[in-house]
């Protein structure tokens, strides 16, 4: 066990920050400091949520259910689940709701479903080829007018009037300002690109485009264009803080698949080209390190408190494919958090780990400050770049007995841990000392019941707690010291 430090040791704060403390403490105490407008509980979920399905696409319905609906490999039906919770989708019951043809159209790569209730109706949009040409995708429609889409009939409203008889899938819809917007991928004559995306008002029925068609995008930057494919495809939209954010997937559907996004203000001109903006870079690429190769074809959902945005969304856990990408089986579904910028954007990280999706820590008295760490020191930080950096997994303990450690979500297998009194993210060595210097006991929070505190199993009294915003091991002996040492999980 560690010899706990010698009271000359012990640097005391300086008489101003050591003021600015408590008056936050205070303030807190008061009801007059609040979380950033950002801010939203922790939620968690295990990924992958289910094997082999692609192009995952949940619907969270006033029923309070969760439907899910995607891609399976065989490309010959569309399947259906739901459930109350998220994570009940990965044990819900499967349906198939509808089979291609065996003839003709809608007879080939039955691709990318989503569903939808518009107008006190359920609507399905798949694309689909044709028996004698299944390269020859277009967008068709199913209706259900049953208040339960797993009664009632599934009726065929055709093909969607899309501008050119030419390749096109992936649509969408969505709502702003009163007006209801069709969104897909589209190959235009005269481009020499394999998709782009488009927008148009839904007309006078769901399987209806009306009015002025925008072409929002091409793909021409570099990580649009790679595996020998130019391609921007899956187009979903989510929307806050006055703006709409559509994002989309780009490039080949290996491990060079990514997510990029445009931006425009609500109050802007859809239709309108110029209103929207393109993000330089990916929004959500590959990460080696967490094991997660080609993550894309995205959409929304959101939490079951209905605080956070959740971001759904396949990809593969290995690099490496034989043979085409598409007639590979093994895109898995998979959830996690979105948060956002203190610019009122979207920031998704990094594809997550399997298992247990992480949070991040929220200092109790600095609430605009995550515990991160950099150069594998932790401390508290604000506006956190890259976010990963701030968010760790919860997991059984490494030295068992009821305790948790911290596992790194950017560097899987480092632990948040205490060495000599000073808290870093290393990699476990596997010896008994690491173990129990990276596992603590998860109390109830010593300034807030409602948030957490973490209690050193191997130095009991000592807790994980901010000094001059470096993480520190230390007891917490009076109000500051409780504070510091609570975080809220986010």
């Amino acid at each position: 066990m560690t010899v706990r430090p010698s009271r000359q040791r012990r640097q005391r704060r300086p008489r101003r920050l050591r003021v600015a403390v408590v008056s936050a403490l205070v303030a807190l105490l008061a009801g007059l400091v609040t979380p950033p407008a950002s801010a939203s509980p922790a939620v968690q979920y295990t990924n992958p949520l289910a094997n082999q399905r692609a192009d995952p696409h949940i619907f969270k319905h006033t029923d309070g259910f969760y439907y899910f609906t995607a891609t399976a490999p065989e490309y010959d039906r569309i399947v259906l689940r739901r459930a109350t919770t998220i994570q009940g989708l990965a044990t819900a019951q499967e349906s198939v709701i509808w089979w291609r043809h065996s003839s003709g159209e809608m007879g080939a790569h039955i691709w990318a479903p989503e569903i939808h209730f518009i107008n006190g109706k359920w609507y399905v949009y798949f694309a689909a080829g044709r028996t004698d040409d299944i390269w020859r995708i277009r967008p068709y429609v199913l209706e259900n007018s049953s208040a339960d889409p797993f009664t009632g009939t599934w009726v065929e409203r055709g093909r969607v009037n899309v501008p050119w008889d030419t390749f096109s899938l992936d649509m969408s819809t969505f709502v702003v300002n009163g007006v209801r917007y069709l969104t897909w991928a589209q190959a235009e004559p005269g481009i020499a690109t394999n998709s782009n995306l488009y927008l148009a008002r839904m007309g006078a029925t769901p399987w209806q485009i009306t009015g002025t068609v925008a072409r929002l995008t091409i793909p021409t930057l570099d990580w649009e264009t790679r595996g020998g494919v130019k391609v921007a495809e899956g187009p979903t939209v989510l929307q806050r803080n006055g703006k709409v954010f559509l994002t989309y997937s780009a490039s080949a559907t290996d491990a060079n698949y990514c997510l990029g996004m445009l931006t425009a203000s609500a109050s802007a001109d859809l239709l309108n080209p110029a209103s929207w903006t393109k993000s330089p870079s990916p929004v959500l690429a590959t990460n080696a390190a967490t094991g997660q190769y080609g993550p894309g074809h995205n959409s929304f959902t959101v939490s079951e408190d209905g605080q956070s945005d959740i971001l759904v969304y396949h990809d593969r856990n290995y690099r490496d494919i034989t043979g085409d990408p598409l007639r590979d089986p093994n895109r898995r579904t998979r959830v996690q958090k979105v948060y956002w910028n203190a610019d009122g954007t979207p920031n998704f990280g990094i594809p997550v780990p399997d298992g247990v999706t992480p949070v991040r820590l929220k200092s109790y008295n600095f609430p605009d400050r995550f515990i991160r760490h950099w150069e594998y020191r932790a401390r508290i930080e604000a506006n956190v770049n890259p976010l990963a950096d701030s968010q760790f997994r919860i997991v059984p303990g490494l030295a068992g007995s009821g305790t948790v450690s911290l596992e790194s979500t950017n560097f899987p297998g480092y632990y948040l841990r205490h060495r000599n009194y000073e808290a870093w993210v290393e990699r476990n060595d596997g010896s008994a000392t690491f173990r129990g210097d990276a596992s603590f006991f998860r109390r109830a929070g010593l300034a807030s019941s409602s948030a957490v505190s973490f209690e050193a199993s191997n130095v009991p009294g000592y807790y994980l707690r901010h000094y001059d915003y470096l993480m520190v091991l230390r007891t917490a002996p009076d109000a500051v010291g409780r504070a510091d040492a609570t975080f809220v999980l986010e």
